[in-house]
């Protein structure tokens, strides 16, 4: 399930025209893409079942990387990505998602005006029935 969830939540990233800044939205940091870009930084799975129905939660972690010299300077399309990672719809193929909650955000300044802010969320999914 936490491939699949990954795989829908890059499509489901990029397919939205509000994105359009963003240069790339790959699945892992993307080898030689300029900033912005967007990639799952990291992801890790544990049982979240019933006793009836095999189910997992899965913590996912998004980095934005970006050029902006101002704390504030990516704010907007931050927003804008969390928006889009909300409203991930509840069927696709090989899971149904039961919630999603945003965790925890961290942002950091790095080298040559660069910005990489990390949206960390937990998705909660059963397998189809």
């Amino acid at each position: 399930m936490e491939n699949d969830l990954r795989t829908a939540l890059i499509a489901w990233l990029a397919a939205d025209p509000a994105l359009a800044a963003i240069n790339t939205i790959e699945e892992e940091a993307p080898l030689s893409a300029s900033p912005p870009w967007l990639g799952i930084a990291a992801s890790a799975s544990t049982d979240w079942g019933t006793k009836d129905r095999p189910g997992r939660e899965i913590r996912v972690a998004l980095e934005l990387d970006s050029f902006t010299d101002q704390t504030a300077g990516d704010a907007a399309l931050l927003g804008m990505i969390e928006r889009r990672v909300l409203d991930l719809p509840p069927f696709h193929p090989g899971f149904e998602l039961a919630s999603i909650r945003f965790l925890r955000s961290r942002s950091e300044a790095r080298a040559d005006n660069r910005r990489a802010a990390l949206l960390e969320y937990r998705f909660r999914l059963f397998a189809p029935l």
